[in-house]
This record gives structure tokens, sequence and C-alpha cells, in this order.
């Protein structure tokens, strides 16, 4: 089964008939950017109007830039979700902070997504005075709070001093609309970058990874979440074998449950997720500190540009 990713559209002159064919055709990148629970996964999910990044309330749940891609008359635009910037504490926060700042570079749009249930505070302010004047600022989760605190968040927004400002609600819709619109119009003249299918340019193997961490964040409490990861360790469709990664012993319980009754719960609700008659197994290994170590990281895949998942 092909990666997404590996399904570019073909070049300009090639195969897809010359640039005649996408005169007056626009594409281009948009990258979201905000402090952990800033709401960015979850607008990029209800802007495609379908799934393409996992969602939680824990901090940290995005782990790589994700790309999505809306395919509109005449233009595309990719989007590109990212991990909160935060102040790293472990070598894997250093990294993520690294792979929001790489998917930020070359890019035609950014997005800053400041959240209206909280203070615009000093994350926010680090992150906006590395970014360019023409970003745009999106103050997300108004659904959540009151009017007057969202007049109150887009007016200190107002002094970052940036283009444009937008708020919006990822579970009502409000204002989404009215953002994409201006981000399709911001997109520079150029052919498609991706076929008309594709939506989501990840990996198969992380995208399955990753819908196991989701449910694997839903299930677990406390600092367990942040020790957790995934990597898919074989792959002959339409089995797949993944294994979850704990850092102590002590947690590995807290993974399996009583009677394997955590592990059945978070295997069944991914399956579900996934195309009919995948068999999917799960194992529970310890990885000490793995957090912590250069080596392991890059084994998992995680930093800017990274594409690899454990061995297969």
């Amino acid at each position: 089964m092909a990666d997404l990713g590996d399904t570019l559209a073909a070049e300009p002159g090639g195969e897809s008939g010359g640039q005649d064919l996408w005169e007056g055709f626009r594409s281009g990148f948009v990258t979201l950017l905000g402090r952990p629970n800033s709401g960015k996964s979850t607008l990029v999910n209800a802007i495609l109007g379908t799934k393409v990044a996992i969602v939680s309330d824990k901090a940290q749940t995005t782990r790589h830039a994700i790309r999505g891609v809306l395919h509109r008359p005449g233009v595309q635009a990719v989007f590109v979700d990212t991990p909160g910037i935060h102040k790293p504490q472990t070598a894997l926060g250093e990294r993520l902070n690294a792979t929001a700042a790489a998917a930020a570079a070359d890019v035609d749009v950014v997005c800053l997504c400041v959240d209206a249930t909280r203070p615009l505070g000093r994350g926010d302010r680090f992150i906006a005075e590395g970014l360019g004047p023409d970003s745009i600022v999106v103050v997300t989760k108004t659904d959540a709070a009151p009017r007057s605190k969202v007049v109150a968040q887009l007016a200190a927004a107002g002094e970052l001093s940036f283009a444009e400002y937008f708020p919006t609600s990822a579970r009502t819709g409000e204002g989404v609309d009215a953002l994409v619109e201006r981000l399709c119009q911001l997109m520079p003249a150029g052919p498609p970058l991706y076929p008309a299918e594709v939506v989501r340019d990840m990996p198969e193997a992380r995208w399955v990874a990753e819908l196991v961490r989701e449910q694997l964040l839903a299930a677990t409490r406390q600092e367990l979440p942040h020790s957790i990861t995934v990597a898919v360790t074989e792959w002959e469709w339409p089995r797949i074998k993944a294994e979850i990664l704990v850092e102590r012993e002590s947690q590995k319980p807290m993974v399996i449950g009583k009677k394997g009754a955590v592990l059945k719960r978070v295997g069944t609700a991914a399956r579900a997720q996934l195309p009919k008659g995948v068999f999917l197994e799960l194992r529970v290994g310890v990885e000490k500190n793995w957090q912590r170590r250069p080596e392991m990281l890059d084994r998992l895949g995680y930093g800017p540009g990274s594409e690899a998942d454990l061995d297969l």
C-alpha cells in the first residue's frame, strides 16, 4: 500500500499536459503555529472537512508537521499543522519546537493561532516575535469564550501588529469559511501540488501509529501521555503490528489495563478508523527515558523533515 505522500502531481510540462493546463491556477502552503492546545489540529480538521490530525485535550498531542490538502476550484491550499511551541524540558520538546519552526519557513502564509479562552501570554508573544508582519492571527475556540472575552482577545492580538485577524470556532464552524476564503486568495499562482484524491500527506504507517496514540491519550491520565509513543513495527497489509513504548516498567500496567482492558479498548477504537478487514496487533514495550535520548528520537522519526518510523 503506497504512502499518500508518494503520489505527488506531475511536474508542469510533463504528463500533466504543460503549464497551459494550469493557467490561472493558484497553490501554496499555509502553516499554523501556536502554543500547545491552541486549537490548531481541530481547526485544520474543520477546514479540510475530514480528520487529518489526531486531537485530544492533552498538551503536545501533535508531534509531527502534518499536511492536509484543501481542493477548491482553481486553487489548492496545503495546510501544515505543527507541534505546539513551548519551553522544552526534554530532547523531544526541543525537536518538536524545531519541527514547528521548520514548517514556518518558506511557506506562503503563516497563521498564529491564539486560544480565545486563555489570556494572550508570553508564549504567544514569543512566537509572534519570530513571524513576519504579513502573518495572520487566528483566534480559536470562540464558542468556548464569552463574546466580551473574544473581543478582548482580538484587541490584545491587535497589539501584535499583524496583517489580519480572524475569530473562529472549529466546533461550530463560525468564521472558518471567511478564514479559508482569505487564505485561498493569498495562494500564489502555480499548478496543483497534489492529486485531487489526496487529502492527507503522511506515511500510512505513521497515521496508524497516530490513531493508536490518540486513543491512548484518551485512555490515560497524569504524566503518562507524554511518556507514550507508538510506532508500527510490521506492515504486511492487512496485518499491522504496532509497538507502544513507555519510559518505565511501572507504566506498562497502566497502558495494558486490568486483564488487558485498556489495550483492547484502544485497539478497537483505532481499528474502527481503518479500512475494514485490517488486523491490528498492539504490544507494549519499555524504552527508558526515550524522550531524552537523541538516538531513540532519530529511530522514532522525531525531528524536522523526518519521515521515519521504527524499521519495518
